[in-house]
């Protein structure tokens, strides 16, 4: 049985996904870092802007590389997607 993600996009990623948010369906025990690689080749696009981008997971920044950026997805969680803003 698959786990639903909500997913938020800002900015730039809005713009490479087409979308603010969807609803994506994942394996249990996807991860973050797993979640990164499904949205790349789902989003030719986002692929270089989620390298630099950061995230939310529910509410809760999670740095890509980190121990809680590899623990599993549960159903119903959040990740925001945030690239890089300019301006000061």
């Amino acid at each position: 049985m698959e786990n639903t993600v909500r997913i938020r996009y800002f900015a730039a990623a809005h713009e490479a996904a087409g979308r603010r948010t969807e609803q994506v369906a994942v394996p249990p025990g996807t991860s973050l870092e797993a979640l990164r690689t499904i949205l790349a080749g789902r989003y030719p696009g986002m692929r270089e802007l989620l390298g630099s981008c950061s995230f939310l997971r529910d509410g809760i920044v999670v740095e890509p590389g980190t121990p809680r950026a590899a623990e599993p997805l549960g159903p119903g969680a959040e990740v925001d997607v945030l690239p890089p803003f300019a301006g000061g």
